[in-house]
């Protein structure tokens, strides 16, 4: 859908070489594979809590969301809504917390009592250990937008689908919910334009420390 507007996205020159490329690449396939092994027994538990708080529904939530170079992709996450989520959003866009076309809710009634907790905790993130794996994402770029974001997206916001979207990045580690949308922009750009595996190693250091932080 976001093809024809591939020479808006690509004004942004990536900060990369074939060598930086192999390097993240490589270092997200060997992260992704350990951290899988690493996590299993914390996912059962995550899986068996969330079938256990509604029995009928899945545990896991695919959703679409726009990628490198505005391709869709399907990112897996624990379920932490409600089923009918996506029915309820568009009651809900008029208390959007966030100015632009990310919606923020502090008190989303869509999520589910152990749903906060994996939110809060970020532990919702872990099956896109998959879509690492498959290419899709990396452990460290511009979170995927949703297709509805994108269309709301200026020009000039159209520059964070230049890479590969991650699961953590500049944003996240500087502020992420007390920034604005414009400044996560702002950001992300700085990342495109500055990405090496050093700097995906130091956010990463960062996610790991905030994660810390909160009690795990």
């Amino acid at each position: 859908m976001y093809y024809e507007q591939l020479d808006k996205i690509q004004k942004i020159k990536p900060r990369q070489n074939k060598i930086q490329i192999r390097l993240i690449r490589g270092f997200d396939i060997l992260c992704a594979l350990l951290a899988i092994l690493i996590s299993l027994p914390v996912t059962l538990i995550i899986a068996i809590l969330i079938k256990a708080d509604s029995i009928k529904d899945p545990i896991f939530f695919k959703q679409t969301r726009i990628g490198k170079n505005g391709k869709q992709f399907g990112m897996y996450k624990f379920r932490s809504m409600h089923v009918d989520a996506e029915a309820k959003l568009q009651a809900l866009l008029a208390q959007n917390e966030m100015q632009g076309a990310m919606f923020k809710m502090k008190d989303d009634p869509r999520i589910t009592k152990i749903g906060k907790f994996i939110r809060k905790t970020s532990l919702d993130e872990f099956p896109q250990f998959l879509n690492i794996l498959r290419g899709e994402m990396s452990f460290v770029g511009p979170r995927p937008p949703l297709e509805r974001e994108v269309a709301e997206y200026s020009d000039y916001d159209l520059q964070r689908l230049a890479i590969t979207p991650g699961c953590t990045g500049l944003w996240q580690v500087s502020g992420r919910n007390t920034l604005t949308f414009e400044e996560m922009v702002e950001l992300d750009l700085k990342y495109i334009r500055e990405q090496s595996l050093l700097l995906n190693i130091k956010i990463l250091c960062l996610t790991f420390k905030e994660f810390a932080g909160k009690g795990m």
